[in-house]
């Protein structure tokens, strides 16, 4: 009985979660019938792609996928490399003021992410880096959630193997880069996905540092289509689908690597 009421529970959040994006795509997908109607819809009326050629249409959808690759993929590289740079000394490494460095990338996760938007700009205004990927990308960089994910994961892995690599000689650069790294796999994996996901929605940032249209990523670029067609939500909503179902896809394929980087950090 206690089973059937957690699958029931299960059951009906994963409805709760999947009904906007199950909305929007009917939306997207029907011609006929008032979208506002209540009860809801909850199957396309007369289903074409028409909307979706349009939206294509309205605006560059295929420069604005090309700008949220090229942002996305990039903010995971440095991301990558520079937490799990920062992540390895917290986790491996006893030196003076270790604690405090800890405590100050903890204390980071107090304040929203909101606060260092004023700082964020002032930075990029003057390293000239305005209306540039690399303006978006910046700060975006180093976050403390991955920091702390990678340095759960360099302690999960057992000493004596890091003790055998210096025993054979390793330099601490070849026992990061050799032995721990292939070993975390997983958690890099899972940060990457996160990495990814919010590169790919980030809006608020991207909108602040870049004023040419041409160089919008998705996430920004599919909001012309409200002022192209203010009364048309179902062209609006053919372009949210196309926002989301590249997240959808990279996540439905590489979710095993994102639940064993989790299975990780919570043992």
């Amino acid at each position: 009985m206690q089973t059937m009421l957690h699958y029931a529970l299960l059951c009906a959040l994963a409805l709760l979660c999947i009904f906007p994006f199950w909305w929007t795509l009917v939306t997207a997908l029907s011609t006929e019938g008032n979208i506002f109607a209540f009860p809801p819809t909850f199957w396309p009326r007369a289903p074409s792609l028409a909307n979706f050629a349009e939206a294509f249409r309205a605006i560059p959808m295929l420069a604005f996928f090309r700008n949220s690759i090229l942002i996305a993929a990039c903010t995971v590289f440095w991301k990558l490399t520079l937490c799990s740079m920062a992540a390895y000394p917290l986790a491996r490494m006893r030196f003076r003021g270790r604690q405090l460095v800890l405590v100050l990338i903890l204390a980071t996760l107090v304040l929203p992410s909101e606060v260092n938007f004023l700082v964020n700009f002032i930075t990029v205004t003057k390293l000239s880096l305005v209306d540039t990927y690399t303006g978006v990308i910046l700060p975006n960089m180093v976050t403390a959630v991955a920091i702390l994910l990678l340095k759960q994961a360099f302690e999960e892995v057992p000493q004596d193997l890091i003790d055998a690599a210096r025993v054979d000689g390793a330099t601490e650069w070849t026992i990061f880069s050799r032995v721990m790294l292939p070993l975390i796999a997983p958690w890099l994996a899972t940060v990457g996905i996160l990495t990814v996901v919010e590169s790919w929605n980030e809006y608020i940032w991207p909108s602040i540092v870049m004023s040419k249209p041409d160089d919008f990523p998705l996430s920004v670029g599919v909001l012309y289509l409200r002022g192209t067609f203010g009364s048309s939500t179902r062209v609006i909503a053919a372009g949210t689908v196309l926002t989301i179902l590249p997240m959808l896809a990279a996540f439905l394929f590489t979710q095993r690597f994102f639940m064993r980087g989790m299975d990780g950090a919570v043992k």
